[in-house]
């Protein structure tokens, strides 16, 4: 009996110091927070680019049409072809890639997510806070780690952009901030609007029509609004003579 409550209670501080941690990774990761919107056409415009340069060799966008991107985000086809595409696929076709999973299973041990539903699934803030936590961690294959995503097999692709940085602990072993050991490319303020404009751009590839819907939107509640004083006035002028 003695044994089994000392177990249990091992298992408990385990358990306990677990949670601990991963909430104080959690707590990190939340304070970085995405200010990303997607009215902003210039900032999906430059997302597009980015993810294209940068994330489109590992990561797919099988639910998004290129003609449709083009179409939604102001850039003429002949202009499109000429800058993001890459690949010899054609602007009807939707945003795949051409690398094998079992390519992907012995280069980093895992197949690459599509992000096409990442934004709706884990949020913009997720996915800023996982562009701008990565520190340098010796441990792992990639040479990092990342606040937001322990353990992740993804490399930092955007290193030389953002510089390096290096986790720092309290007396607890707890990560409690970031600091940068060496500079990027990018200032800091660049590097912010970069993973931003990313960020914004795999939140419109979440929900397309959204763009529709806002634009939509704004002209309902401008008929709303003036049928609104219409009625009144018209019910105004129909009961005057009413006591």
């Amino acid at each position: 009996m003695i044994k089994n409550n000392i177990l249990v209670f091992i298992f408990l501080v385990v358990i306990n110091n677990i949670s601990y941690s991963a909430s104080q990774k959690s707590e990190l990761a939340t304070k970085y927070k995405a200010t990303n919107s997607i009215n902003n056409k210039a900032s999906l415009q430059r997302g597009a680019k980015y993810y294209v340069n940068y994330c489109s060799g590992c990561h797919s966008l099988k639910y998004m049409r290129m003609s449709t991107l083009a179409d939604d985000l102001g850039i003429e086809d002949a202009v499109f072809s000429k800058n993001l595409l890459f690949t010899g696929k054609k602007i009807g076709e939707t945003m795949t890639i051409s690398m094998k999973e079992s390519d992907a299973e012995s280069w980093f041990n895992a197949i690459p997510p599509d992000l096409s539903l990442t934004a709706r699934s884990k949020g913009a803030d997720y996915i800023f806070a996982k562009l701008n936590t990565y520190y340098e961690d010796d441990s792992t294959n990639t040479g990092f780690n990342n606040v937001a995503l322990p353990n992740t097999s993804m490399p930092n692709i955007l290193a030389n952009l953002q510089g390096g940085q290096k986790i720092v602990l309290d007396s607890n072993n707890n990560p409690v901030s970031l600091e940068k050991v060496s500079e990027g490319t990018y200032t800091e303020a660049e590097y912010i609007q970069m993973t931003n404009d990313i960020t914004n751009f795999l939140v419109y590839v979440s929900e397309p029509a959204k763009l529709k819907r806002y634009s939509i939107g704004f002209w309902v509640l401008l008929f709303i609004f003036i049928f609104t004083i219409i009625a009144y006035y018209t019910k105004k002028e129909f009961w005057k003579d009413v006591h």
